[in-house]
């Protein structure tokens, strides 16, 4: 394998490094690197693999390009919004560099994870929950692929390298799953717009390090980034040698808000209108003065030392974005397993 005269030139301040060169670029573009989402993550770590020279991209993603996904997610434009999020991220990437090969995933499950990966030298995570995380993390564990990983909440990011050279898996950083509830409903938390543009940058760099056997990748190191305080911290972590030995795929539940306790705003809508039941704002007295959309104030600081219901009709608990009232129905059903108790998804940002 070579490079032609004009990859030598598109690649040319690569190859004046020293600690990099000619060598570092021929394996890069003999590498294959799957990548599982084109999001807030994935678009600009497919950017800076696709202008480096990874030679064979795979884009895992089934979603289609929406207006609020473009506050972050750096690839698409525009008049993108309603198309598949991987076939424009494709046309965009080959646009970029048209000396690559990128092919098309729709969605990665336990059934086809082992067969799809099989495929790379090393996986890049770029998904928003932990089911996926795990999945993951346990294929590459089982096929013997790096994993890297990315997460971001608000204005903190995280980024490490897993199952690289017998070291740490995600597992041994994280062994189990948060319990639903725990952690703010996917797409409700919120994240500064840049920051997944600094964490999606920072894991194509782990992988090229990977790749190309350049640097120290972030091995047994978890990299923190606060952008609100400009903290920046690594922790460090030990393999579990239980956790390198997975052999086969477990079951993976999402941690996000179950669909079995979330209702929409139309469907709230709707029983509001045909049905009698009580509504239950779990926010602080001054957020529900400010603005509510009817029911009762019961906020969560005082639900949670004493658990109550005014009445045993189906319920609907309702908080700014879906998160405080997800815990506050779970800690109801506890209570109360007999009663209707829904979550109102999303919160009331999702009626505006």
């Amino acid at each position: 394998m070579t490079l032609s005269t004009e990859e030598l030139n598109r690649y040319s301040r690569h190859l004046l490094m020293d600690e990099f060169g000619a060598e570092a670029q021929l394996k890069l573009k003999a590498s294959k690197v799957l990548v599982i989402g084109a999001g807030g993550l994935g678009c600009p770590c497919l950017l800076y693999l696709a202008a480096a020279g990874v030679g064979f991209i795979g884009i895992a993603d089934d979603d289609v390009v929406s207006l609020s996904n473009l506050q972050r997610q750096v690839l698409f434009n525009t008049e993108d919004v309603g198309k598949p999020k991987a076939e424009t991220a494709k046309a965009h990437l080959l646009k970029k560099n048209p000396h690559i090969q990128i092919q098309t995933h729709s969605r990665i499950t336990r059934d086809n994870v082992l067969d799809i990966i099989a495929n790379y030298d090393l996986v890049i995570d770029g998904s928003d929950n932990f089911s996926t995380r795990y999945l993951l993390n346990d294929a590459c564990v089982i096929t013997g692929k790096p994993y890297i990983h990315g997460a971001l909440f608000k204005f903190e990011g995280q980024v490490s390298t897993f199952n690289y050279q017998n070291g740490p898996t995600y597992r041994c950083l994280y062994p189990e799953a948060p319990a639903a509830g725990e952690v703010p409903a996917c797409g409700v938390a919120g994240v500064l717009g840049v920051l997944p543009g600094i964490i999606g940058t920072w894991q194509a760099t782990e992988a090229i390090k990977v790749l190309t056997g350049t640097g120290e990748p972030l091995n047994g190191k978890l990299l923190v980034l606060n952008l609100l305080t400009n903290s920046f911290d690594i922790l460090r972590f030990k393999a579990s040698p239980v956790n390198q030995r997975i052999t086969e795929l477990g079951f993976y539940d999402d941690v996000c808000e179950p669909e079995s306790l979330s209702i929409d705003f139309d469907t709230l809508n709707k029983w509001l209108e045909t049905e009698d039941i009580q509504l239950i704002d779990v926010r602080e007295e001054y957020e529900f003065e400010r603005y509510n959309i009817g029911g009762i104030n019961l906020p969560f600081s005082e639900l949670a030392d004493e658990p109550a219901l005014p009445s045993d009709k189906k319920t609907v608990v309702v908080c700014e974005t879906g998160a405080r009232s997800l815990k506050a129905v779970n800690m109801l059903k506890n209570k109360f397993p007999h009663l209707q108790i829904f979550n109102l998804k999303g919160g009331l940002q999702a009626t505006i």
